[in-house]
This record gives structure tokens, C-alpha cells and sequence, in this order.
């Protein structure tokens, strides 16, 4: 049933029923409720992340984002929309009628027997009201820590990381790099009965009974400095930062780590290295970095080839020139690409896998912030200590079979 069959019952030309309700139709109507159900449980269907409605001058389109990439799904018309972005609203606990102003809310829904949480963001624009419905899946979100995509070399130092029980683990990449799923499925594995968890987010991505977990509300000044300092006095063992923004949170995290706690967080830089140029940045001294931070990891995501349509073939020479390998050389390796199939919207592709960059805090390394010198200097002492760069390990997950030479290619860098 499509979108525009679930709300034909409504009769969009009696300008009687229209003008009854001041061009507006009512939100709890069951063609209403029946349209954004089907909207709602195609997009489950089509494993997405999100579900943009984009009202445009005469009808709003609706567009699912499935592996990182938008596709066009629906078109609704204005009218019908209207009353579908006041049933979201209504559902997720916004004011119905403030539509001058962005609004955020929160919806929980049982799809197929298990809750699925969805966070909302209404914005107005030219047209009328934008929303966008991020979608928390638990089963995409909270993953063994070994079903994140680490090679088998990087997994054992990752799992390293985790055994300390102070000091601070960074997770660094651009926003969509699933940063938040790599630390949720942390603290998943490290969540017992005698662990105190706190995490401060902003906002709170998923609700876990297992954590105790703060959102940042900086209109009550509620920042994530506030909140860490806080935090500290609740007799935590592992604190999970959000982002680590600004000087005055970088401090109190690093001052949880010297006080015997596990602080994970997350920066945006490109890769690892540069991490630590951040912090310095931030006003961090050299010798608390060197006394707190345990590793850094960076990481990407790349689009998984399609099981039901991928099929091995051989590169050209752009690509074997990517690989960095003759066309022969790259034949020998099990290169796949998918074709296109019902399964994967014709895409190749299905599911996401991480692609990560691993920097433990050698005695090197120390040695090397220690001098202050440049991150191209750390980013030597690194590699030389064993560190792959994210795109030899994307020309790993290519050779294995398991992506695209073209998506590690866009994921990387050309």
C-alpha cells in the first residue's frame, strides 16, 4: 500500500470538508494516522537512519536516508502533510501550534516487538514546516564490540583500551561516522552490576537502562562542563562525554581521567594523530595528555556490498591504481561490486561496516608529544609504531571483498 492509497479515503477536492476546518485536516484521523504508520513502517522496512519531509510549494517530499545516502520515496500533498507533521508533533510532544519556531521531541514505538525510539526536529522553512525523524534502532546501534568491523590486528589493541580502568579513549570522525554506535557498544560491554555508568550527551541518543544518562540543556546552563562536573560527584567509574567542545570540558575530563575514572569521548578531527593536536589546541598541557590519554580511534563508515547481487570482478587500471597494485595483482583478490537488486534499492549495497584507525599511547608516542613537536612528527612516530591509515584500511575491506574500490574511494578521499 502506498502513502497516497492510505490517505485516498480523504476526499481532497470537497472544498465543504476542506473549508470546515480552515484548510487543515485533523492529525487524529485515521487516514492521518494510517499515512504516517505506512511512512513510519516502510522506512523500518528500508533499514534507514532517518526520514526527511521537505515541503516544497505545492506538495512535501518525503525521503529516506539508507546508508548514509538520501533516496526519494513519497511525494504527499501540502494539505495532507500539514496534518501528518501535526501528528508527529502531537506524538513526540511538541507544541501543535508553534510553527515560528525549530521544536524537538522524542517518540517510542513498538515495531515488529521491539521498541524503536525516534528523535524529532521540526524547523520552519520557505515552504512550511521541515521534519526530520532520526531513527534509533537498537539492533543497529548497540553491536558487539567485535561486530564493529575491526580487523583481526586491531581488534586485540581496541579490546586493550577497554581493560584499563582510568584514563581517556577518544573517538574522532566527522559527524555520521558512527561514533555514537562504536561508544554506545562499548559501554554495552562494559556495563555490569558493580559499574557505575554516566554518560552526558546532548542530546541523549538512545535511552539505555544500563547507563545513567544526562542531557546537556544549555538554555539552564546545563553545558557539558556543568554536567561533568557534576558527574564526578556521583561516584562514577565510566563517564561517557559526548563531544569534547571547548577548554572548560576538555579540563574536566582529563580531570576525571587523573582521578581514576574511564572517560570516553568524542572530537572531530580527520584522523587519530591529529586528535592530540587538538587537544593542545584546546589548551590542554602536553604532559596531562601523556599522563591520561590511553588511544585514540578514528573511524569511518563504508556501504557494504549486496550478499544477494555482488559479484567478483576485475578492476581497471583507475582502480587497481587506487589499490595501489597492478590490474594483474588486483585480480588475484576477491574484488566484488553488487549489480543491483530489489534487496538493495538497485543500489549494490546493504548495511554499513566501520573502518577504523588505531593509535594506542605508545612510550614513543609519549615521547614524541613530549617534545611538542608537529602532528606530521606524531603521525611518523605512528605509523613506525604500526598505525594503518583509514584508507589502507578501507583498501583492506575492498580486497576482502566485503565494499566497493569506488565507496572506499568516496569514503577516503579520492
Amino acid at each position: 500500500m502506498s502513502a497516497t492509497s492510505a490517505i485516498a479515503t480523504l476526499d481532497l477536492g470537497n472544498q465543504e470538508f476542506l473549508s470546515a476546518d480552515a484548510g487543515e485536516l485533523d492529525p487524529a484521523a485515521g487516514p492521518v494516522v494510517k499515512a504516517l504508520d505506512h511512512l513510519l513502517g516502510y522506512a523500518f522496512e528500508q533499514r534507514a537512519s532517518d526520514i526527511h519531509f521537505e515541503p516544497k510549494r505545492n506538495v512535501t517530499l518525503v525521503r529516506l536516508r539508507i546508508d548514509g545516502m538520501l533516496h526519494d520515496v513519497h511525494v504527499v500533498p501540502k494539505i495532507v502533510y500539514q496534518a501528518i507533521v501535526s501528528r508527529i508533533k502531537l506524538l513526540s510532544g511538541c507544541n501543535i501550534a508553534e510553527k515560528r519556531r525549530p521544536q524537538d521531541g522524542r517518540i517510542k514505538r513498538d515495531q515488529g516487538g521491539h521498541e524503536i525510539e525516534l528523535r524529532v526536529s521540526t524547523m520552519p522553512t520557505a515552504f512550511g514546516e521541515k521534519a526530520v525523524l532520526r531513527i534509533f534502532d537498537p539492533d543497529v546501534l548497540l553491536k558487539a564490540v567485535d561486530a564493529l568491523g575491526f580487523s583481526p590486528e586491531d581488534l586485540p589493541k581496541f579490546t586493550q583500551f577497554l581493560g584499563h580502568t582510568h584514563g581517556i579513549i577518544l573517538v574522532t570522525g566527522p559527524t555520521g561516522s558512527g561514533k555514537t554506535t562504536t561508544l554506545y557498544s562499548v559501554l554495552k560491554q562494559l556495563s555490569k552490576p558493580e559499574v557505575n555508568i554516566v554518560t552526558i550527551e546532548d542530546p541523549i541518543e538512545m535511552v539505555q537502562e544500563e547507563f545513567n544518562q544526562v542531557a546537556v540543556r544549555p538554555a539552564i546552563d546545563l553545558t557539558f562542563a556543568n554536567a561533568l562536573r557534576t558527574v564526578l560527584r556521583q561516584d562514577p567509574d565510566i563517564i561517557m562525554v559526548g563531544e569534547i567542545r571547548d577548554q572548560e570540558t576538555a579540563e574536566h575530563a582529563v580531570q576525571a581521567a587523573l582521578t581514576g575514572h574511564l572517560v570516553l569521548s568524542t572530537l572531530h578531527t580527520n584522523d587519530a594523530p591529529s586528535a592530540v593536536t587538538r587537544l593542545l589546541d584546546l589548551g590542554i598541557p602536553h604532559f596531562l595528555i601523556l599522563s591520561t590519554v590511553i588511544g585514540i580511534v578514528a573511524q569511518r563508515l563504508v556501504r557494504i556490498n549486496c550478499v544477494h547481487c555482488g559479484e567478483k570482478y576485475t578492476p581497471t587500471l583507475e582502480e587497481a591504481l587506487a589499490l595501489g597494485m597492478t590490474i594483474e595483482e588486483a585480480a588475484g583478490h576477491n574484488i566484488r561490486r553488487g549489480t543491483g537488486c530489489l534487496h538493495c534499492r538497485q543500489t549494490g549495497y546493504i548495511g554499513r561496516d566501520g573502518v577504523f584507525q588505531i593509535m594506542p599511547m605508545s612510550e614513543r608516542l609519549r615521547g614524541v608529544i613530549a617534545k611538542q613537536t608537529s602532528s606530521i612528527a606524531l603521525f611518523d612516530a605512528a605509523r613506525q609504531e604500526g598505525m594503518r591509515t583509514l584508507r589502507e584500511a578501507a583498501i583492506e575491506k575492498a580486497l576482502q571483498g566485503v565494499t566497493t574500490i569506488s565507496e572506499m574511494m568516496r569514503v577516503t578521499g579520492a
